[in-house]
């Protein structure tokens, strides 16, 4: 009877470290998508502040699209303005250690429908 005890409580602490193992990785799953959903917010707002400063050149409204990605938490991989019509890239880097892995990026473009910028 006591050998089968012990035995029990291995497959108690083995059952446990998979269930730790498990939500560990779920975890870490939903802060990539948290990121991604993040980055694609930042990526539309900083297009829809880079279209609205369209009309003063391509320096001045990606200047205003990084401001807002920056206040944002976030950063401006790209940015590029054609005619009344802004094209931007967003990256956020997620919490924690995955950070250090990479960042989730996300594309966005703002201005009137049908614009001159393609």
């Amino acid at each position: 009877m006591r050998d089968e005890a012990g035995v029990a409580a291995v497959l108690v602490l083995a059952l446990a470290a998979v269930l730790a193992l498990v939500g560990a990785a779920s975890t870490s799953l939903a802060a990539v998508a948290v990121a991604r959903q993040r980055a694609a917010a930042v990526a539309d707002l900083s297009a829809l502040a880079a279209a609205e400063q369209a009309l003063l050149g391509q320096e001045a409204a990606c200047e205003r699209a990084e401001q807002v990605a920056r206040l944002a938490g976030a950063g401006l991989r790209s940015c590029q303005v054609r005619g009344d019509v802004a094209v931007v890239m967003a990256q956020v880097r997620p919490p924690g250690p995955l950070g250090r892995l990479g960042t989730a990026s996300a594309r966005a473009r703002a201005g009137p429908s049908g614009g001159r910028g393609g």
